[in-house]
């Protein structure tokens, strides 16, 4: 069976975005908008959306019970989001590794920001399977992996224009991007996958004041 794209939404503010990352779990750093390393300037760091139009809704329950866990629970902090899955070869892993660095690097400015991590992959995302993938990671603890039922994922999925790739019925490929979402629940950056924990604690307090 060949490889298959779904195009989960159709969200013309979003679908770009999303159409650079997909082509493969490991292509978003190709197309990249910004350079990993240090940070520039006083602005932003990422790809700043314009105009910031509000953060699609995401209510899903984490991997640690069926507690509802909803985006608009978080305002008044920042949020970084992104798409992932445990089994993803290379993307996934950096990814959290590097939020988790970031969360670290923030000491007490962590309390300013969630991170939450959503399944492409809800087959193989068991509990088990996501606490041994955040554990190796340093992870743990440092962010919420989210779960739902298969009508709760295609919702979210779309609202975010997520694209997947599967095969044989499995993930394969996946938008891998870092959404930054201000505390008033705006999207206000996109980070492709080769961020650098350095950007993510530079803009953690200026998300979390606008």
């Amino acid at each position: 069976m060949t490889p298959r794209r779904i195009a989960r939404g159709r969200s013309a503010w979003l679908a770009p975005l999303c159409a650079l990352a997909l082509a493969g779990c490991g292509a978003a750093s190709a197309a990249a908008p910004v350079s990993p390393g240090a940070v520039i300037g006083h602005g932003l760091q990422g790809l700043i959306l314009k105009p910031r139009k509000p953060a699609p809704p995401l209510v899903l329950h984490n991997y640690t019970s069926r507690t509802p866990v909803s985006l608009a629970q978080f305002r008044g902090k920042a949020v970084l989001l992104s798409f992932v899955y445990t089994h993803c070869p290379n993307v996934c892993p950096i990814i959290t590794s590097n939020l988790a660095a970031a969360d670290r690097e923030l000491g007490k400015e962590a309390s300013r920001v969630q991170i939450l991590l959503v399944t492409v992959d809800p087959k193989r995302d068991t509990p088990a399977a996501i606490r041994t993938f955040l554990t190796a990671r340093d992870a743990s603890g440092r962010m919420d992996y989210l779960l739902g039922s298969s009508r709760q994922l295609h919702t979210v999925w779309k609202a975010w224009d997520v694209g997947i790739e599967t095969s044989h019925g499995l993930t394969d490929g996946h938008s891998s991007l870092v959404y930054g979402i201000t505390a008033s629940g705006r999207m206000a950056v996109v980070y492709p996958a080769n961020f650098s924990p350095a950007q993510i604690v530079h803009d953690v307090p200026l998300l979390a004041a606008a």
